[in-house]
């Protein structure tokens, strides 16, 4: 019986830790989305490791935080770099609760892209390690899409195959 009783206490100590956590992540998220449509530089970058990978939706936009950095600095600098905000996220966890990952559907100027990263626990400081940022295709619509980005990926593919 009071192994029984440990267990349904330690679940609900860690059930209660992922709420925690999951709250804190999405709104570190949300305040770093917020931060780009604001051209809130300084708060934006920051959300960021210092070994970060953002993954933008075009095939040749694989960056490192600095180079990612050089790309969105013009933007930020014009006062306003781009708005997304989340529709739809899951959040999961390590089992040492130290590294996270998550999947988002958001609403953006590009109509519904999904995001989706790994956040790490850095000084007790959920900190994005690893952002992909995709455009989403209707499957109905793959064959239009393809007519429009095969003459450029087709291009690519020779270079990268190189």
């Amino acid at each position: 019986m009071k192994n029984l009783f440990f267990l349904l206490l330690c679940t609900g100590f860690c059930l209660a830790q992922n709420t925690k956590e999951t709250t804190a992540i999405n709104t570190i998220l949300d305040q770093w989305h917020k931060a780009a449509a604001e051209a809130n530089y300084k708060n934006y970058m920051e959300v960021l490791t210092d070994d970060a990978i953002y993954i933008g939706t075009d095939a040749t936009e694989n960056w490192t935080k600095s180079q990612f950095e050089a790309f969105a600095k013009p933007y930020f600098d014009k006062g306003k770099a781009w708005s997304f905000k989340a529709l739809e996220r899951h959040v999961y966890f390590s089992n040492d609760g130290q590294t996270a990952w998550f999947d988002e559907l958001l609403d953006t100027q590009m109509k519904i892209c999904r995001g989706s990263g790994v956040l790490v626990k850095i000084n007790n400081t959920w900190k994005i390690k690893h952002y992909v940022l995709s455009m989403t295709i209707p499957n109905d619509n793959t064959k239009e899409v393809l007519k429009i980005k095969a003459p450029i990926e087709d291009a690519l593919i020779i270079t990268l195959k190189k």
